[in-house]
């Protein structure tokens, strides 16, 4: 069946009929020829001495992910991708090889045709914990291919960058002689909810009320709900119920449209592409709109000298939301979290709040949130065959973002009415400008010793700016501008940085057979003390093809068999201030409207980066001409000097200083296997299956670090991730109260009984993906999953509340499961607001287990025979159906385990109002003239 890793299914017959077939053996060994792009440069495959896991942008641009990084879910060995809301361009998790940082940022470094992007969001206005990301201002059908970089020899040429792994993106480029080709592709489809939370009715919050209260000793007679002639609030069945959740769900639609030229003469070529995308999220007031332009050109001066240039210019418009986890203007809290029996509008037709939610109809009708990001990313080049054997490049690259913001919130809002109207504008920009010089030699081709070395410096700065205002006391709601307000104030920042590098690599490679590369970097940055400013990030790997030795010459059933091995040392100092080493004063300390300034930070001339060693393993054998294509890989990646923020005794003046103090290791296992189970003229059937394995442990903590909402802390000898909880051990049959692990034998529950249990990060995860073509139509089937992680369901905290909420959060019907009586088994306690039943908090009976096996996406496309589509004066004309995460395989009890509340870095697994990932159908047409 299409759904297991498959093998080549062929009889004796057939194989010799392939062996004969020159023309399937010769695309079969294509892969090993192929060139992946690495740092600085481009190798074969067959000669490539790091792990790089490259992946055609072709092959993940059918799911409609607003951003490339999200299409590489479940695709990329050893790269962990999670979605954190359904919210289209909101933040992404992407892990390559496990987590090495605390505070210094664990996000890879990207690279675009040569230019550093910033991906860390310039969001300034809150959207309760969530994060806009950066990189879906990149148009994923300008993508030509991606190559992940993951191992200290891949990624030691980017040094100081490079402790998490460098993504480089290599965009489309026109073609020397070759006629101009215009493509057009364009796609329509919907997206709404799964399955959403399971909410227990009017009547059956009330009677849990009820019963909290006869447990809770108090008299039957003045339950709360009890007929409204005896002052009640009407009898359980009285209860209507309201359904909110499917107000603020909705059916969105999709809508995609790329057009672009490529093409070139001899001296000249050129792509030239604009690009449109629309997503009307199914969680209503969140939609995003993506315009794009995209020029690539190069140009041949002469034969020793070429120019060119990218450039990308696109703008990205959110209309947002609170969709977090506070009440004041949760959009989803609100629906989520108010009671199921309470009316959304007053008697007198006004707008009903409770529980300290915001209205639902009044957020869905007058939330006024929007972000624009508008955005330039692009280079320049000049590159001169100097001598023989010797090319010089120089290039100048540029990343240059703004972003505006704007809120209002009006008087019909918690927010707005409070101060008469709240508007809040912040516009940040931030530029990352870049100067590189390389100089590179290579020896002629065709000797039995290959050599080439490359030698290059790199500047680079970094500017950072935010101005920010805040009006409130407005004339009344038709007046929203800052202008209008009665009390306005304002802010602004500013700040930058600089680096100066050094770098070099040298590559031996003799007969195809034994193989070297070593690699240099030395990275010096203003964000380091005085005497730490430096590092230097060397790598050396080996590689043996034994493939090339004579005695495997004759043996055809291996194809390809290569053995890796390298180890190196890269560096961190993201995430960190501009001027963390640095003693700083700030004003505002102000006396009788004096001004003032006051010691804000104490300076530690000694602060350095994070250094990430690495040891990696590998095997790539291919069997059967190809056919089946193994990737192995082990590492072990161990970081110290961790950047933190360490505590000072009072008397300095000073709470903390910014120190090197821990160390954190990462073990894993990589597989991959790529498999051509059937080959013949008209039926091709391939399929591609991931998985891999890592085992985080912070070796070195002095002082435990809670995350944010305390449920998840950092401690020495356990992983990034974990989760402090009580333990519930079981509920009393007779008694029907929740009974906790009394760790400390002490007698009592208290917060020195937390233990740490569980961990955000799954023990494995990984992708499978079947694609079978037959004369012109194309099946392609993927699955990706996680196993062994786990989620803290928040929402059940509050929704399964035994009574001690009543009227201020809605219950679900997981509640229904409580004990009721003697002899009862279940782990829900009796309802009550008395003794820790309900009051305990965090605890492992809301602590789920988030393993998951998603159809992430599925596609049907027929490709019409040329004959057909010469009539239309088309090429190739391409038309398909596609659908996203149309099943689910669970056991969380929330509508989807791949969420988080926060796009706080340290925190993982924790849900909380959190929007799931909706289910997509599109329908497109692939045209090309």
């Amino acid at each position: 069946m299409l759904l297991v890793v498959g093998l080549p299914l062929l009889s004796r017959a057939q194989s010799a009929v392939a062996v004969k077939d020159t023309a399937i053996a010769t695309s079969l060994n294509r892969s090993l020829s192929e060139v992946i792009v690495v740092g600085y440069g481009a190798q074969s495959k067959k000669t490539l001495v790091g792990a790089v896991t490259s992946i055609k942008a072709a092959a993940i641009q059918g799911r409609p992910a607003a951003s490339f990084d999200q299409q590489l879910q479940g695709r990329a060995l050893g790269v962990q991708v999670s979605a954190n809301t359904g919210i289209p361009g909101d933040g992404i998790f992407f892990r390559i090889r496990g987590t090495t940082s605390i505070n210094a940022g664990n996000d890879p470094l990207y690279v675009v045709d040569g230019v550093f992007i910033n991906n860390q969001s310039l969001q300034r206005i809150s959207t309760q914990g969530q994060a806009n990301n950066p990189l879906a201002d990149i148009n994923p059908a300008d993508i030509e291919s991606i190559s992940i970089l993951k191992d200290a020899t891949a990624t030691a040429i980017y040094g100081a960058r490079a402790a998490n792994g460098v993504v480089l993106i290599t965009t489309k480029r026109g073609a020397y002689n070759s006629k101009p080709k215009i493509t057009f592709n364009s796609s329509v489809g919907i997206a709404w909810a799964p399955e959403l939370w399971d909410l227990a009715t009017g009547h059956e919050h009330a009677t849990i009320i009820n019963e909290a209260w006869i447990n809770d000793g108090k008299p039957f007679a003045t339950r709360p709900f009890r007929p409204k002639s005896e002052g009640g609030r009407g009898l359980p069945e009285e209860q209507a119920t309201y359904d909110r959740l499917h107000d603020i769900f909705r059916t969105g639609a999709l809508q995609n449209y790329d057009l672009a030229v490529a093409g070139g003469n001899d001296k000249t070529r050129y792509y030239l592409s604009g690009g449109y995308n629309k997503q009307l999220a199914n969680l209503r007031t969140n939609d995003y709109q993506r315009a794009s332009l995209k020029v690539n050109l190069d140009q041949q001066i002469n034969d020793k000298v070429r120019i060119g240039s990218s450039n990308t210019l696109s703008r990205s418009r959110r209309t947002n939301a609170r969709v977090g986890d506070g009440p004041q203007g949760g959009i989803l809290q609100a629906a989520l979290h108010t009671p199921t029996y309470l009316p959304k509008f007053n008697d007198d037709g006004s707008y009903a709040k409770w529980a300290g939610f915001d209205n639902l109809d009044v957020l869905i009708r007058y939330t006024d949130m929007y972000s624009v990001s508008t955005r330039y990313i692009g280079n320049v080049y000049a590159e001169a065959d100097l001598f023989k054997n010797f090319k010089f490049r120089s290039s100048w690259s540029l990343d240059h973002n703004d972003y505006d913001e704007y809120e209002y919130w009006n008087s019909f809002t918690n927010r707005g009415s409070a101060s008469k109207g709240l508007a809040t504008s912040s516009v940040s920009k931030n530029t990352i400008w870049v100067n590189e010089q390389t100089l590179t030699y290579r020896t002629t081709p065709g000797r039995p010793h290959h050599f080439s070395a490359m030698l290059g410096n790199s500047i680079q700065g970094n500017i950072s700016q935010q101005t920010l205002a805040q009006g409130t006391n407005f004339p009344n709601d038709a007046y929203k501008q800052i202008t209008s307000a009665a009390t306005t104030t304002g802010s602004s920042t500013r700040a930058e940085n600089r680096q100066v590098s050094f770098f070099s690599r040298v590559e031996y490679n003799y007969e195809g057979k034994y193989l070297a590369e070593v690699n240099f970097r030395a990275d010096a940055s203003s964000k380091f003390g005085a005497n730490k400013q430096w590092g230097y990030f060397p790598s050396l790997g080996i590689a043996w093809r034994v493939k090339e030795e004579r005695f495997l010459q004759d043996i055809d059933v291996i194809s390809d068999l290569k053995f890796r091995a390298n180890a190196g040392v890269t560096g961190n100092q993201n995430g960190i201030g501009n001027f963390a080493s640095r003693g700083l004063w700030g004003a505002g300390a102000n006396y009788l409207d004096n001004p003032g300034t006051t010691p804000q930070q104490l300076a530690n001339p000694e602060l350095g980066w994070e250094s990430t060693r690495q040891i990696n393993l590998g095997i790539d054998l291919g069997l059967l001409k190809d056919r089946i294509a193994i990737e192995f890989n082990w590492y072990h990646k161990y970081t110290t000097d961790l950047l933190l923020n360490l505590p000072l005794p009072v008397s300095t003046g000073f709470s903390t200083i910014a120190s090197n103090a821990g160390e954190i290791s990462n073990r894993g296992i990589e597989l991959g296997i790529n498999t051509t189970n059937i080959s013949r003229r008209d039926l091709v059937w391939q399929t591609n299956f991931n998985i891999a394995w890592n085992a985080n442990k912070i070796e070195k903590l002095e002082i435990p670090i809670d995350a944010s909402y305390s449920v998840e802390r950092m401690a020495q000898g356990y992983a990034m991730h974990t989760f402090f909880l009580y333990k519930q051990l079981y509920v009393d049959p007779q008694t029907g109260n929740a009974v906790y692990e009394d760790t400390n034998k002490d007698g009592n529950i208290t917060a020195a009984d937390r233990q740490m249990l569980g961990q955000a990060t799954p023990k494995f995860f990984g992708g499978l993906n079947n694609t079978v073509t037959w004369k012109g139509i194309e099946l392609s089937i993927f699955f990706n999953f996680q196993y062994g992680n786990k989620v803290y369901n928040s929402n059940r905290f509050f929704h399964e509340s035994g009574g001690t909420r009543d009227d201020r959060r809605a219950i679900n019907k997981n509640q229904l499961s409580r004990w009721q009586k003697p002899g009862d088994i279940t782990d829900v306690p009796r309802v009550t607001t008395l003794g820790t039943n309900y009051t305990l908090n965090p605890i492992t009976r809301f602590l789920e287990d988030g393993s998951f096996v998603r159809l992430s996406s599925l596609t049907l496309g027929y490709t019409l025979p040329r004959q057909l589509a010469g009539r239309i004066h088309a090429s190739a004309v391409r038309v398909y159906f596609s659908s996203s995460n149309l099943w689910l395989l669970k056991h969380y009890q929330g509508p989807d385990p791949e969420i988080n509340v926060t796009s706080d870095p340290n925190v993982q697994g924790y849900d909380l109002g959190t929007p799931p990932q909706p289910r997509t159908l599109q329908f497109g047409l692939n045209l090309t003239l």
